[in-house]
C-alpha cells in the first residue's frame, strides 16, 4: 500500500492530500464550535451550517495557493510550521469576514480563533504523522552521533531524518553553551561522555560535521574517536558545500589525508604559472599517478599546448579523454596532443619537442614499484636511467627552456635498484645543467603520494573490507605521505624556481608509522583488532620486508639545505659527478645491461651512487634461475665488512 502510493504521479498525491483536508477541515471547525459552546446541541450548530460547508471550499484553494500541497511529505521540516500558520490565518480570516457580513447571528470571533488553533494543529499533526508513516520505522537504520552541532551539523541532521541509511540520535559538541540543549529535536552532549553514549544509545557511527576545521584540528578529534570502535565518517569540506559540488548529507569514509597532521599550504599563483601560462608544455608518464595530476593542474593554468607522452595506451586514452571533457566544459582553448611512446626513444622525443615547440618538460615517466624493479633491474635501468638520459638529450637538442625531473625520496641512500636509478637520473641532470646552459634542469624529490598505483592505503582498505588479515612488512616501517594534488602543485612551483642543477626537496611533514596507520584504519572502520579479548577481530600480520625495501625513507643525502620562497620547498646541495666521468660510467652500465651481467650492474651502480647499499641479494628471475646470486652476494658483503 505504502509503495503503491509513493509510486503514484505527483498530481495524484496532491489530489489525495487535498481530498483528506476537504474531509477534515469541516470536522476541525465542528470541534472548534463544540469547544466554544458550553453545552453544545444540534441547535447550537444550526446557524453555522453554511460556514461549515464553506470552510473546505475556502481553505483548500488558499492551501494550494501558498504551496502546502507542493511540499513532499517525506522531506518536510520546520518550514511547514510557517506554511501551516499562513494557511490557517488566511482561511480563518476569509471565513470570519464572510460570517460577519452574511450571518444572521450575533457575530463573535471566539469560535474562529479556536478554529484557527485547531486548524494549525491538524495541518501539522497530519503532515508529521504521514511523514513518519512514509519514512517507515527506524529499524534497520544505522544509529549515528553527529560531532558538531553548528550549521553543518544541523543541516546534516535534517537531511538524515528522511534517509533510509542513518538515524541521527544525538549531537556531540565542544561548545559548553550548547550542552544539554536540543537542536532539531536532538540533544547535545559533551564529547567527554562519548564512551558511555556509544554504549547506552547503540551508536554505530560518528559523523564528523565540522567542515571548517583545519586538518590538524580534525585529526585531533579523529584521534579521540579512534578507540571507540565505531565507524567514523566526515562531511564535505566548507568549500564543497559553498560551491554546491556536494550535499549536506554526503558523508564519506575517513581518508588517509584526514590522518595527516600537516595542513596543506595554498599554492603561490605566480610560481605555478610562470613556466606554463601561454607556453607549450610536455609531460612524460602522462597517464601515471603524478603525471596525470600534473596534466590536470597544467590545463587549469592556461598553457597554449599540452603534449602528453605515455607508454600505456589505456592510461593515455583515459587522461586524454578526461582533459578534453574538462577543457570543453570550461571553454578552454588548449591544444591537447597525446603521444604513445617511450622516453627512451631519443629521435621521437626530439622531433616532438621541435615540431610542437615545447618550452617546459615535466619528466614523470619512471618504473617506481620497488619489488618489481628489484626483480627486473635491467628494465628499471633502461627506463629510469637511460630513458632520462635520452629525454634530457632530446630536450637539449630541441632547445627546451626548462626540464623538471620528478624524483623520489628513495634516491637518498638507496637500498634498492629503483632508488639508485632515480639518483643516477638526478646525477645526469646535474651534469647536464653544467654542460648545457640553454636548458635549465632541476629535480623535485618527495616521498609517497596517497592513492598512487601500488599505494598501501587502498590495499589496507580492501583487506579490512574482507575482514583481514591486514598485511604489513615490518612493525617499525615508516613513510612520508603527501596528497597527489599537493605534490603536483609543489612540483610545478619548484620547477619555476630552478636556476640549474637544483635538487628541490618537498617538506613532507612528519613520517607516518605504517603499523599505526593500519590500526587506525581498522578501528575507524568500526572493526576490532584481533586480541585475546577479541579473537574475531582483524589480524595485523607481518610478512617481512620485501627485497630492496628499507624501514625509513629520507629526503636529504647531506645536511646542506636552504629554504626557498615557498615554505614547503627546500633547495639541497648534493654531490655531483662531472659529465665526462659520468658519461663513461653510463657507457659501462649500458654494456653490463646489454650482456645481462647483474653483478657488474650492481657494482657499477654502487660506483655511481656510493650511498647505494643493497639490502638484499640480486633478485632478477633469470639471474636466480642460473644460480649465480646467493654465494656471490655473501662474498661481496663479507669483503665489504672486511
Amino acid at each position: 500500500m505504502k509503495k503503491k502510493f509513493l509510486n503514484l504521479p505527483r498530481l495524484h498525491k496532491q489530489a489525495i492530500a487535498a481530498a483528506v483536508d476537504f474531509l477534515f477541515v469541516p470536522l476541525t471547525l465542528i470541534a472548534a464550535l463544540a469547544l466554544h459552546f458550553d453545552a453544545p446541541s444540534i441547535n447550537s450548530f444550526a446557524d453555522y451550517v453554511w460556514v461549515i460547508v464553506a470552510a473546505p471550499l475556502v481553505s483548500i484553494p488558499i492551501f494550494a495557493r501558498i504551496g502546502l500541497y507542493r511540499a513532499i511529505i517525506r522531506y518536510i521540516d520546520h518550514k511547514i510550521v510557517e506554511t501551516a500558520l499562513t494557511g490557517a490565518a488566511g482561511a480563518v480570516t476569509v471565513l470570519a469576514g464572510m460570517a460577519s457580513l452574511f450571518s444572521r447571528i450575533d457575530f463573535t470571533l471566539t469560535p474562529f480563533v479556536i478554529f484557527a488553533a485547531n486548524l494549525v494543529l491538524y495541518l501539522l499533526t497530519s503532515r508529521f504523522i504521514a511523514r513518519g508513516y512514509f519514512l517507515g520505522s527506524n529499524s534497520g537504520r544505522t544509529r549515528v552521533a553527529i560531532y558538531g552541532a553548528g550549521g553543518a551539523g544541523v543541516q546534516l541532521a535534517n537531511a538524515l531524518m528522511s534517509s533510509k541509511e542513518y538515524l541521527p540520535v544525538l549531537f556531540v559538541d565542544d561548545n559548553p553553551q550548547l550542552l544539554k540543549t536540543a537542536i532539531a529535536g536532538i540533544k547535545v552532549h559533551s564529547p567527554a561522555r562519548l564512551d558511555e553514549l556509544v554504549a547506552s544509545h547503540g551508536i554505530a557511527a560518528v559523523l564528523l560535521a565540522m567542515p571548517s576545521l583545519s586538518r590538524s584540528e580534525q585529526r585531533a578529534i579523529i584521534d579521540r574517536l579512534t578507540p571507540l570502535k565505531v565507524k567514523v565518517k566526515v562531511t564535505a569540506s566548507m568549500q564543497q558545500l559553498v560551491t554546491g559540488s556536494t550535499r549536506a548529507d554526503d558523508v564519506r569514509e575517513i581518508l588517509i589525508e584526514d590522518l595527516l597532521s600537516r595542513d596543506p599550504v595554498a599554492p603561490q599563483a605566480e610560481l605555478l604559472s610562470v613556466c606554463i601560462k601561454g607556453k607549450s608544455v610536455c609531460v612524460s608518464g602522462a597517464g601515471g599517478s603524478i603525471g596525470s595530476e600534473l596534466c590536470r593542474q597544467i590545463v587549469k593554468l592556461a598553457p597554449k599546448r599540452l603534449v602528453m607522452l605515455e607508454l600505456s595506451e589505456f592510461a593515455l586514452y583515459a587522461i586524454d579523454q578526461e582533459l578534453r571533457n574538462f577543457t570543453a566544459a570550461h571553454g578552454l582553448e588548449i591544444e591537447l596532443v597525446p603521444f604513445m611512446g617511450s622516453v627512451s626513444d631519443y629521435s621521437k622525443s626530439k622531433e616532438i619537442f621541435q615540431r610542437f615547440q615545447v618550452e617546459t618538460v615535466y619528466h614523470a615517466a619512471a618504473y617506481k614499484h620497488v619489488p618489481l624493479v628489484e626483480q627486473n633491474p635491467i628494465e628499471g635501468i633502461r627506463n629510469n636511467v637511460f630513458g632520462t638520459l635520452n629525454f634530457a638529450r632530446a630536450a637539449v637538442g630541441a632547445k627546451v627552456k626548462c626540464f623538471v625531473l620528478v624524483s623520489s625520496d628513495k634516491a637518498v641512500r638507496p637500498t634498492n635498484v629503483m632508488g639508485s636509478t632515480k639518483r643516477v637520473a638526478e646525477l645526469i641532470l646535474q651534469a647536464f645543467s653544467r654542460q648545457h646552459t640553454s636548458t635549465r634542469f632541476c629535480m623535485v624529490r618527495f616521498g609517497n603520494v596517497l592513492g598512487s598505483s601500488g599505494s598501501v592505503v587502498p590495499l589496507f582498505r580492501r583487506q579490512i573490507a574482507a575482514r583481514g588479515p591486514v598485511t604489513l612488512t615490518h612493525p617499525e616501517i615508516t613513510r612520508y605521505f603527501m596528497t597527489i594534488p599537493e605534490a603536483a602543485q609543489l612540483v610545478l612551483q619548484a620547477g619555476s624556481m630552478g636556476k640549474g642543477g637544483d635538487v628541490f626537496v618537498l617538506d613532507m611533514g612528519e613520517p607516518v608509522k605504517i603499523a599505526d596507520l593500519a590500526r587506525k584504519m581498522v578501528l575507524l572502520s568500526g572493526q576490532e583488532l584481533r586480541s585475546e579479548d577479541a579473537p574475531g577481530g582483524i589480524e595485523l600480520r607481518y610478512v617481512g620486508l620485501r627485497p630492496g625495501e628499507k624501514l625509513y625513507e629520507e629526503l636529504l643525502i647531506g645536511d646542506n639545505v636552504t629554504g626557498t620562497e615557498h615554505p614547503l620547498i627546500m633547495r639541497a646541495e648534493e654531490a655531483e659527478i662531472a659529465w665526462p666521468f659520468l658519461e663513461l660510467m653510463l657507457k659501462q652500465l649500458d654494456d653490463a645491461c646489454t650482456r645481462g651481467e647483474h653483478d657488474v650492474i650492481r657494482s657499477q651502480l654502487r660506483k655511481m651512487v656510493p650511498e647505494f647499499s643493497p639490502s638484499s641479494d640480486i633478485d632478477d628471475h633469470l639471474w636466480k634461475v642460473q644460480g649465480r646470486s646467493g654465494a656471490k652476494f655473501e662474498a661481496e658483503r663479507i669483503a665489504e665488512i672486511a
